[in-house]
């Protein structure tokens, strides 16, 4: 069977993307040049890999087998390109990132220069969103997330842990004041998420107990960078990452509320890759950089 690697790797992405114009627009390639790969590929084969109608693609039974060998074959190549340029040069490559735009500013940013001058030859590609994505899908090598993590199918590395804690913004102190307890939260404008609804659970310290108080936002958003932007312009009171927080309020741009009672149990934050990646040394070089980084309360 002789069979060309690169019609390999762009079949896995043809899979992964669900359509050949998407797997063209990837490679910047016309989609003819993707269309005569698979050909060639199944050719190689002696069997139709991908079904094509009108309604889109869809594996066939022979290539649903060759999927499963095709990944493994692409990781164990990844593998061995990266162990043999890594012995000669050290860690070196793109490594794509998932992490919300708010943990993007505030650590994934601040660590480059340590990290590239640690290791220069690998290259971060930053993509920044608050939605958990589909990493195969999507070709994301690490996701930055916090919380649980069960997968069975995805590998996870505790990195560092993170808090939330309430702020606002001085303007927003001088015209409305801050709240001292909880039985104050609901006559100020907060706000909230108009998705993880979790998020607008806030646990309050009330004396020697915890009360859960709902944040009903005066002002809602789907973006944790439009949270702390909102807060910022003092709009309202808003619960932000102590990470991102911390730093503006050390320039004095925002003031804690209530910072005693409104502070979360620390949750972890890991490094999530899928099993197949996990090896490489370019994505341990990073997430090895960023637990120390984190590490170091910066």
């Amino acid at each position: 069977m002789q069979i060309q690697l690169d019609d390999v790797r762009l079949f896995v992405r043809i899979v992964d993307l669900g359509t050949l114009s998407a797997a063209a627009r990837e490679r910047d390639a016309p989609v003819s040049q993707v269309t005569r790969s698979l050909v060639r590929l199944e050719r190689a084969c002696a069997v139709r890999l991908l079904h094509r109608t009108t309604h889109g693609l869809s594996l066939t039974d022979e290539g649903d087998t060759f999927l499963a060998y095709a990944r493994t074959l692409l990781d164990a190549t990844a593998q061995l390109q990266a162990d043999l340029s890594g012995k000669i040069s050290g860690p070196s490559g793109w490594v794509r990132v998932s992490v919300s735009p708010l943990l993007a500013e505030a650590v994934i940013v601040p660590s480059l220069n340590a990290l590239y001058q640690r290791h220069p030859d690998i290259h971060v590609d930053i993509a920044a969103d608050d939605r958990i994505v589909d990493m195969s899908r999507e070709g994301i090598d690490v996701a930055i997330r916090t919380g649980t993590t069960a997968s069975e199918t995805l590998v996870a590395r505790r990195i560092g842990q993170m808090t939330r804690s309430l702020y606002a913004a001085p303007a927003y102190a001088e015209r409305f004041g801050l709240p001292t307890s909880v039985d104050d939260l609901p006559r100020h404008r907060l706000i909230s998420y108009s998705v993880s609804p979790a998020l607008n659970h806030w646990t309050i310290a009330d004396g020697a107990q915890r009360r859960e108080f709902l944040a009903q936002g005066h002002t809602r958003t789907d973006n944790s960078a439009i949270v702390l932007a909102l807060v910022r312009r003092g709009v309202g009171i808003g619960r932000l990452s102590d990470v991102v927080a911390r730093r503006l309020v050390a320039s004095g741009e925002l003031l804690p509320v209530m910072a005693e009672q409104a502070s979360t149990e620390p949750v972890p934050m890991y490094a999530v890759m899928l099993p197949q990646r996990h090896r490489l040394p370019k994505i341990r070089a990073c997430i090895d950089h960023w637990a120390d980084w984190m590490a170091a309360d910066r």
